[in-house]
């Protein structure tokens, strides 16, 4: 007996055909898909696969191939007494540099005031140097007396 160099889950089968799990499971027990049972999983080998749909199927990514290496960093960010006019510079600057981010950052900002507080909550959800200039340019902003 010889072991498949590829078995696949009836999930992973469902979205390389871009199926419904329920009806690739139905193939199975209809024995128009073979697939071998482990515990209470269904296997399909790549070769049934390929006998199943007459093409060949494309080698999954392999797990030690190196991937993109992505950082972020969320960042909350409390400002208390912060009157109704500051507030709107702010959330009109960070509206600005979320909609329009410079040097490829990636940015997404959520902003709340309470008004009968006079607190402004900025959430922030980027990559740490878009983030940090953005922080810097709110530590000015807060910072300014009027």
């Amino acid at each position: 007996m010889t072991v498949p160099d590829q078995l696949y889950s009836v999930d992973q089968v469902a979205d390389l055909l871009g199926l419904h799990v329920k009806t690739v499971r139905g193939y199975v027990r209809d024995g128009r898909l073979t697939a071998v049972r482990i515990g209470r999983q269904y296997r399909i080998a790549r070769e049934d696969l390929e006998a199943f749909t007459g093409h060949p199927v494309p080698k999954p990514a392999r797990e030690d191939a190196p991937r993109h290496r992505r950082t972020e960093v969320t960042s909350i960010v409390q400002v208390d007494a912060v009157d109704r006019a500051t507030m709107d510079r702010l959330s009109t600057l960070i509206t600005a540099s979320v909609s329009h981010p410079h040097d490829g950052g990636r940015l997404h900002a959520e902003i709340v005031y309470d008004e009968e507080r006079a607190g402004m909550k900025i959430i922030l959800l980027g990559d740490p140097g878009t983030t940090a200039d953005l922080l810097k340019i709110i530590d000015v902003i807060v910072g300014e007396r009027p």
